[in-house]
């Protein structure tokens, strides 16, 4: 019995020693992009430039109308009080004939 085991463990053995021989020791990467160790990278597609102009053109126009239309948002939408007729209570401060 210990024989029949043995002979299937060489068997096991010798098939994967085959398999290790024939197979690329190297890793296959799945970047989809060219190797750009040492290089400068390649340059991107004239569709992905356009783009990305396009995108930014719409970006800085919809920033820069805001700006211009509802610029509230920055300012505030209500007049600034003048702090002149703000009172010591509204303050915090205490009156001058209070004792610490």
């Amino acid at each position: 019995m210990s024989t029949s085991r043995g002979i299937n463990f060489l068997r096991v053995v010798r098939q994967a020693t085959k398999i290790n021989r024939n197979h690329n020791l190297q890793q296959t990467r799945n970047g989809h992009g060219g190797v750009v160790y040492r290089l400068p990278a390649p340059p991107p597609h004239k569709s992905v430039t356009i783009g990305a102009e396009v995108i930014g053109g719409v970006a800085w126009w919809w920033i820069l109308w805001h700006l211009w239309h509802d610029y509230e948002h920055i300012t505030g939408e209500f007049d600034y009080p003048d702090p002149s007729k703000w009172t010591d209570e509204e303050l915090g401060i205490p009156p001058d004939d209070h004792d610490v």
